[in-house]
C-alpha cells in the first residue's frame, strides 16, 4: 500500500485526524479497553513528529519523512478514537494536508512539501481555535538547527538505489 493510500485508508477508517488540544475537558471514549493517553500526551507527540517532519523532508530524507508522516497521522487518529468530543469537521478536514503531504514525499517535491506543511500547520491552528484552544499556536520551524540528538540527512544505509 503506498503512502498516499495509507494515509487515506487511516483518515477514512479511524474517522479521525484531529489537530492539537494541549488540554482535554473531553472524557475518553466508553469503547475504549485500555486506558486512554492524555489528549496532551498525544498532542505532545503529535508536535514532536510534526517538527521531525518538517526536518526530514528539509533535508531530503524522504523515507524518514515518511515515517514520520504516518507516525503524526496516527496520533491524529488516536487523538479522534480516543476523543471523540472533537468535532468529524476537524478530523475531515486535515485529509488534504495529509494526503498532500504525502504526495510531495512520494515524488521528493521539496516545494511541494513546504507548501503542504503550512497547510497542515494552518489546519491544526484552525482545530485549535474552534475548540477553544486558539492560544496553543504551531508553527511550521524556522531555526535551521533540527533536534540535536537525530540526524535528519540521508544516510548512505538508508538512501534508496
Amino acid at each position: 500500500m503506498t503512502l498516499k493510500n495509507w494515509c487515506a485508508a487511516l483518515v477514512i477508517s479511524a474517522g479521525a485526524v484531529s489537530a492539537a488540544i494541549a488540554q482535554s475537558d473531553f472524557p475518553p471514549s466508553a469503547n475504549s479497553k485500555q486506558a486512554a493517553p492524555r489528549l496532551v500526551e498525544v498532542m505532545s507527540m503529535a508536535q514532536l513528529q510534526h517538527l521531525k517532519l518538517w526536518h526530514a523532508g528539509k533535508a531530503g530524507n524522504w523515507d524518514l519523512a515518511a515515517y514520520e508522516l504516518r507516525q503524526l497521522t496516527n496520533s491524529l487518529a488516536e487523538a479522534a478514537i480516543f476523543y471523540p468530543a472533537i468535532p468529524i469537521s476537524n478530523v475531515t478536514t486535515m485529509k488534504e494536508p495529509l494526503l498532500s503531504i504525502a504526495d510531495a514525499i512520494a515524488a521528493g517535491d521539496n516545494r511541494k512539501f513546504a507548501v503542504s506543511m503550512r497547510g497542515l500547520t494552518d489546519g491544526c491552528n484552525a482545530c485549535h481555535a474552534s475548540m477553544g484552544r486558539g492560544f496553543i499556536t504551531i508553527s511550521v520551524p524556522t531555526g535551521g538547527q533540527p533536534p540535536a540528538n537525530q540526524i535528519f540527512s540521508p544516510s548512505e544505509s538508508g538512501k534508496k538505489k
